[in-house]
């Protein structure tokens, strides 16, 4: 699904430079490649604070640790997502309140959203699912009617731009209260390990979340908070600034890929090409069709026996998970959700990938559709 190999000998001296120069200095912790990469982003973004940490899951709970949520405080998010954006919600006590996505760019519906708003409800979480921004616009707006905080989970969408409805253009995950994301290495912003951050232009907010991420302390050995220890390792950071750089470029490759699918699939009967919702770039994380009237694990068998990757996600929404069954939700709760992880299917999309691959895959996808 994605070449991390033949993305690294693309970039191959540089990283290697980077790592060594970290191994000589042995500023493993802290280094300068952390405070290099925190203002490399925080410029990328235009965000006024970047607080880099451990990784992505790191970054929601500490988010949320920050702003004060208190056990039994309600936080709204997606049912159609990873299960880390719900696991801390849960961990610190929380409770996740689940709605329905929107069908055709799968993010969170605002609907949904407002139809779920109680006096204990804290905060949005909106997810910036495969690759492109939720409607931030109207998320914003009700947040503020609400007075609610709005934790943009960003993960999957790093470098989108959003267009605002006052025609200003921000990047996915400066919008609301804070932006956490993360840098697994399949990301569109991958390190060769964990990493995360936050971001927020809240001075106080972010002074906060620093010493949070540091043990709660932001002079050594003088503890204000409870914190976590969730840090950035110098490695990674130097091997991020460096793909920093390539990031856009990146995005590109990727829509690039993506054109070319949407060309191959366009108007077939049973294949549903990705949405791209107008006001946000989508800089194609994943790249997920909607069947209808095929049988997506026979594709996906058909594609194996070819030597060719396609994952599904997510085959289990959240409210039917184990761990997380509730007695307000029961099968049917979400139709939409249930519907798409039911029928989606994602196939490779990454910044390695040539017209011959291309070809090959799409071509076998619609022979497989012609004789299903």
């Amino acid at each position: 699904m994605v070449d991390l190999i033949g993305q690294y000998q693309k970039i191959q001296s540089e990283i290697d430079k980077a790592v060594l120069d970290v191994m000589h200095s042995a500023a493993f912790i802290n280094g300068p490649d952390v405070k290099g990469f925190q203002a490399e982003l925080e410029k990328y973004l235009g965000a006024k604070h970047v607080i880099p940490c451990a990784n992505g899951t790191d970054a929601l709970q500490i988010a949320m640790m920050a702003l004060d949520f208190q056990p039994g405080d309600e936080v709204i998010t997606a049912d159609f997502t990873y299960v880390a954006t719900t696991e801390v919600i849960a961990l610190l006590k929380l409770k996740p309140v689940l709605v329905d996505v929107n069908p055709e760019t799968f993010t969170i519906d605002p609907k949904a959203i407002e139809a779920a708003i109680t006096p204990k409800t804290k905060a949005i979480v909106p997810v910036h699912l495969f690759g492109q921004c939720a409607d931030m616009d109207a998320i914003m707006d009700i947040a503020q009617r609400h007075h609610l905080y709005v934790l943009e989970d960003t993960a999957q969408a790093i470098g989108a731009n959003y267009k605002l409805k006052s025609g200003e253009i921000k990047k996915a995950g400066t919008i609301g209260t804070v932006g956490c994301t993360s840098f697994f290495p399949s990301k569109n912003l991958g390190c060769y390990g964990d990493g995360g951050a936050l971001y927020t232009n809240d001075d106080q907010l972010a002074k906060k979340i620093r010493m949070i991420a540091n043990h709660g302390q932001s002079v050594q050995y003088y503890h204000d908070e409870i914190g976590v220890n969730s840090r950035l390792d110098s490695i990674q950071a130097a091997i991020l600034r460096i793909k920093l750089r390539h990031l856009d470029e990146y995005a590109a490759a990727r829509q690039y890929v993506a054109d070319y699918y949407d060309k191959a699939f366009a108007n077939h009967p049973k294949i549903v090409t990705p949405v791209r919702f107008p006001s946000s770039d989508h800089v194609f994380h994943q790249y997920t069709l909607v069947l209808k009237g095929a049988d997506r694990n026979k594709l996906r068998e058909y594609l194996a026996e070819l030597e060719i990757p396609a994952m599904i996600y997510y085959p289990v929404p959240l409210h039917l998970q184990k761990a997380y069954r509730d007695p307000r939700y029961k099968e049917g709760s979400f139709p939409v959700t249930e519907w798409l992880c039911a029928n989606v299917i994602s196939l490779p999309i990454h910044t390695e990938m040539t017209d011959e691959v291309l070809k090959l895959i799409t071509s076998k996808v619609l022979e497989f559709m012609k004789h299903n």
